[in-house]
């Protein structure tokens, strides 16, 4: 199991495989909620993960290619794309030091 300590996380990586607009729309939603802790926050095709992201978000069905492609990264999967539980979860790890594996 991969984890990450969320006071380490710099980059997070919105990974998708469709290019329908939901992830870059969550992309930006992201950058705005986390602009405060210094995360930097980007795009990529599922397939083109870059090797420096902390932590990688991407849909559940996509979960499996994504750890794939990188294996040594926290790969958190989510339902929704606004909303879902998952954001919350990554925003209160990376403000208060909580840990995410997956």
């Amino acid at each position: 199991m991969t984890s990450i300590d969320g006071a380490q996380i710099k980059k997070i990586v919105v990974a998708c495989d469709a290019g329908m607009g939901s992830s870059v729309l969550l992309t930006s939603q992201l950058k705005k909620s986390l602009k405060k802790y210094a995360v930097v926050v980007e795009h990529s095709a599922v397939n083109h993960i870059p090797a420096d992201a902390d932590l990688v978000l991407c849909q559940q069905q996509l979960v499996t290619r994504a750890r794939t492609t990188v294996p040594d990264k926290v790969v958190l999967g989510f339902q929704m794309f606004l909303g879902d539980p998952v954001f919350a979860k990554v925003e209160k790890a990376i403000k208060d030091g909580g840990n995410l594996g997956d």
